[in-house]
């Protein structure tokens, strides 16, 4: 027992300080890249340097969470090399433990880290992302205020626009903005209400905004008259890139926000799938780090006593590069085919957990 506790020490104490190397320098490459394209949008309207740099640094949670998988999986490579490097892993070895008693401290010392950083994927990374997206927005908007909490809200000038959804989608012609469940409230320069607009949707294409099944109500001298259109001309300055810009993206969205979604689009006949593949992958995104992770660590033993740093980074690179593409592909493909997006997610996981026990039952 006493062994067991010091060899899942030194493992730990070796992986967890590369893993942390690693992912610091990949959240830090991947934030200054951020900053260099937020460079060019520097003087739009009231955005300035200071700006892009509170944006970039509330972005760091999500960036982080983002990175944490392919940090996980080169780290880990890197921390057994390190032990290899040095002759402890071939003490280890010589002292009779498994490949699997190793590779097992190894996801031991990155679950709780996993843990954590799925906690953050949940709370503090969505919150940052959000804040960040407004305070850049606001600033560049030139006018139009732009938020996102409970819809996407809007000023344009002496109009307010709520709209419960936002969605893009890619044509021909290029990005294209649905909202869903319109409301326009205008008012008069005083501050009064003056009419109310309510829309099952509005659509820009064309250089246009046009609603569908729209009602209005016209307020005037204490009284109110109500129209209805099938499609109506929406005036607005209200720019369809920086709207697109606001409208969150599903895997940026928290657990209860992607399932209040599907429950909200189920409920009214939409579709809902875009809301269910974030869903399910963010679920078991912590089990696919760690079986990753446990998948990868049989090709290092291989290599650690002919191979040095650069060729256990580019097993490490090569890999999470194929399983990230491979994952995509089966999910897409239940998407395709109308299969369940949950067994679609878990999957992948459970096929590495196969391979892995079958590699370390012949290696024992």
């Amino acid at each position: 027992m006493v062994l067991f506790k010091k060899v899942d020490k030194l493992v730990a104490l070796a992986v967890l300080s590369a893993v942390l190397i690693v992912w610091t320098l990949l959240v830090g490459l991947d934030a200054f890249k951020a900053l260099v394209g937020e460079v060019s949008d520097i003087g739009k309207g009231d955005y300035q340097i200071g700006s892009a740099l509170i944006y970039i640094l509330l972005t760091i949670p999500r960036r982080s969470y983002e990175w944490f998988g392919n940090a996980a999986l080169i780290g880990a490579l890197l921390g057994l090399g390190t032990l290899a490097a040095s002759g402890e892993l071939t003490a280890l070895r010589a002292a009779g433990l498994s490949k699997l008693r190793i590779c097992g401290s190894v996801v031991l010392s990155l679950a709780l880290l996993t843990m954590a950083v799925a906690v953050v994927g949940e709370t503090i990374g969505p919150a940052g992302d959000q804040k960040g997206q407004a305070i850049a927005l606001q600033a560049k908007a030139n006018g139009i205020t732009l938020a996102r909490d409970f819809g996407v809200w809007a000023r344009d000038g002496d109009a307010v626009i709520h709209a419960r959804q936002g969605t893009m989608q890619q044509t021909a012609q290029g990005r294209e903005v649905q909202l869903s469940d319109v409301r326009v409230f205008e008012f008069t320069p005083q501050g009064q209400l003056s009419s109310i607009s309510v829309a099952k949707r509005a659509e820009h294409s064309h250089g246009a905004w046009l609603m569908h099944d729209v009602r209005t109500s016209v307020f005037s001298g204490g009284e109110a008259h109500s129209t209805t259109d099938a499609t109506r001309r929406w005036q607005s300055g209200l720019d369809p890139r920086m709207l697109a810009l606001s409208i969150i993206h599903p895997e940026y969205l928290p657990l209860r926000d992607l399932h209040r979604n599907i429950v909200y689009r189920q409920r009214n006949q939409q579709d809902a799938q875009v809301f269910q593949m974030a869903y399910w992958g963010r679920l078991f995104w912590p089990l696919n780090v760690l079986m990753l992770v446990l998948c990868a660590l049989p090709f290092a033993f291989g290599t650690l006593r002919t191979g040095g740093l650069g060729k256990r980074l580019f097993i490490g690179i090569v890999i999470a590069v194929t399983w990230y593409f491979l994952q995509r592909a089966v999910v897409n493909l239940a998407a395709v085919y109308g299969m369940d997006l949950m067994l679609a997610n878990l999957l992948p996981a459970v096929a590495m957990a196969v391979v892995a026990l079958v590699y370390f039952r012949r290696a024992s």
